[in-house]
């Protein structure tokens, strides 16, 4: 069977040598809870609030979080070590590099669990992955398997769910292309103390999925940038070694990585915690995540996703169509919670505040996650057609 590697999927075409270096002195003993007083005041700001490119990240998680920047430094790699931090890299909108959506697949119950396993270990391009459910059959049930998906520019998303199906044994999947998206975070220490009903004095503002051409060189810095960091990695002078890789100057990699900032192709630099697993340490930070649907009236989309979108319970909120296959809902959100009343009770609070400002609804739904994976998707196009080679797939007949 193909396998891919997931902490570092490079996959040997080519790439430059990744220099390494001998890893600064980290103290053996370092708290990796997230509980911990100082590493709770370190991922309060790194898990969501370094937007866009910066070429000193780890400098303005010590200003903004009050703590020295060795000690973030030494927090950073005790936590990642231990699985506390899962990855910490500068992450995109691969929304405006790639097309993708979130697809929602039907898959034999006896085959499903095996379908997971192929999205997550052998398809480089789905990225979240998760089985979920609902409290009762509704529409959309039969959907048990949900993944992210991002295909390079100029190959199809329906050819490749195709190419799924025959992998996976799925019958059916439904793509769901995000037309708006109105929240993009993290935040999950953060989020533990939000109250239902918690929200922005301000509207959530909506971004595009345009697509942004990017050039050679765009991509030459991109592709170490987005790549995560290992322990040994997060250093000072974060971004030398990376610019090195890309056979540029430091100077240029960061005037190269702060066009494409401008150009809304960045996200944020971050370190995202493991949330769906119990830790090392035997903490969870989350335990119960949900997908939100509800169906507002045609026109009215951008309003009510701007609405939901400013709740800061929010973790993802975005414009999608579902079609009839899901009572045709046109808003999605997912958040998380350490428990599934407190979840609900976030739920009501949105639902409420939807109603008192006469937006209707006229379905809604909640989807329960359960076992999940999470991964960077591949966006490269190189990487795409040596995926497609190792298949034994003529690259060519995946275009749109």
């Amino acid at each position: 069977m193909l396998r891919f590697s997931i902490r570092n999927p490079q996959f040997a075409i080519g790439n430059p040598t990744i220099l390494r270096y001998n890893p600064p002195m980290t103290t053996a003993t370092a708290p990796i809870h997230t509980t911990d007083e100082i590493n709770a005041r370190i991922l309060a700001v790194s898990e969501d609030r370094i937007q866009g490119f910066l070429a000193d990240p780890l400098g303005e998680i010590a200003k903004l979080s009050g703590v020295d920047l060795p000690t973030v430094i030494d927090r950073i790699q005790a936590m990642l070590r231990a699985g506390t931090i899962r990855r910490v890299r500068q992450t995109l909108m691969s929304i405006n590099l790639a097309h993708g959506g979130l697809v929602a697949w039907v898959i034999p119950e006896d085959k499903l669990q095996a379908g997971f396993e192929y999205m997550f270990h052998d398809d480089p391009f789905s990225g979240h992955i998760v089985i979920r459910s609902t409290d009762k059959e509704t529409a959309g049930s039969k959907y048990r398997l949900w993944t992210t998906l991002k295909v390079p520019q100029g190959f199809s998303m329906e050819k490749h769910c195709e190419l799924l199906c025959t992998k996976t044994g799925a019958t059916a999947f439904k793509i769901m292309p995000a037309h708006k998206v109105f929240a993009l975070g993290v935040g999950h220490v953060r989020r533990k103390t939000i109250e239902p009903g918690s929200k922005a004095e301000v509207l959530a503002e909506p971004h595009d999925s345009a697509q942004v051409t990017l050039s050679e060189l765009d991509w030459r810095v991109l592709t170490p940038l987005k790549r995560e960091f290992e322990p040994e990695e997060i250093r000072e002078n974060l971004w030398q070694a990376r610019a090195a890789e890309a056979g540029v100057s430091l100077e240029e990699f960061c005037r190269v990585a702060k066009s494409l900032s401008e150009r809304g192709v960045i996200g944020r630099f971050s370190t995202f915690l493991e949330h769906a697993k119990p830790l090392a340490s035997g903490e969870r930070v989350t335990r119960f995540n949900a997908l939100f649907h509800w169906a507002v009236p045609k026109g009215r989309e951008l309003e009510a996703g701007k609405e939901v979108g400013r709740h800061h319970i929010m973790t993802h909120c975005y414009w999608r169509e579902g079609g009839a296959e899901f009572n045709n809902v046109n808003i999605m959100g997912v958040i998380h919670g350490t428990s599934k009343d407190m979840v609900l009770a976030h739920k009501k609070a949105i639902d409420e505040h939807l109603a008192s400002i006469g937006m209707p609804v006229n379905y809604t739904n909640v989807f329960w996650g359960g076992r999940s994976e999470i991964k960077p998707s591949e966006i490269s196009p190189v990487v795409y057609r040596e995926w497609c080679r190792k298949l034994g797939v003529d690259a060519e007949s995946m275009k749109s």
